[in-house]
């Protein structure tokens, strides 16, 4: 199932770019990753880490999870755990499974992560942008940088991340964590 995903994945990333209209040379420059990455990953010959993709996204003007929740068939009000996608960042083991359910045009998104132990992954602020998001912490301990802040996260602690910058996660503790992000799209990324 992987596999698959990383198929469709890569075909939804193309699609995303042509569909705004931009060059590979224009979203290398709008996201930070190299124009000849950006087509390795297009074309599925490489599957791309989390930050990658949170720099892809931000460049595209989409949030991580729209993404991924692109990649389902029709809109249904119900997803079963066997039918919500789920991607491994191959570089940090990171897990993410969509659980919402996709194409019901809320504006809604609930993305379940298991980061490994010592495990960190950053994102840029353009991933933040025009979202507003909750980290709900389900089980170990997590870090999350923002800016300049730094908040220790235990279980059943919950953060409403505080403004759009370049923000990473990381696993200090000695188990799994888990937690939930919570988003809401407040409009188009690109209308900055």
């Amino acid at each position: 199932m992987l596999e698959d995903i990383d198929t469709r994945l890569a075909g939804r990333l193309l699609e995303a770019r042509q569909a705004r209209g931009l060059t590979l040379d224009q979203l290398a420059s709008r996201s930070g990753v190299s124009r000849a990455m950006i087509s390795r990953i297009e074309r599925g010959d490489s599957s791309p880490t989390a930050a990658l993709l949170g720099k892809l996204c931000g460049g595209l003007g989409i949030t991580m999870s729209s993404l991924f929740a692109q990649l389902e068939g029709e809109p249904s009000p119900l997803i079963r755990r066997a039918d919500q996608p789920v991607w491994r960042d191959p570089e940090t083991g990171y897990v993410r499974r969509n659980v919402a359910p996709p194409g019901t045009g809320t504006a809604q998104e609930i993305v379940h992560v298991r980061l490994p132990v010592g495990a960190k992954v950053a994102y840029p602020a353009a991933s933040y942008v025009a979202v507003d998001q909750h980290i709900l912490v389900l089980g170990g301990t997590l870090e999350f940088g923002n800016a300049d802040q730094v908040f220790r996260l235990e279980e059943g602690d919950c953060l409403r991340v505080p403004k759009p910058a370049d923000s990473w996660y990381r696993n200090p503790g000695r188990r799994v964590a888990e937690y939930l992000v919570l988003l809401i799209r407040r409009g188009d990324l690109h209308g900055r």
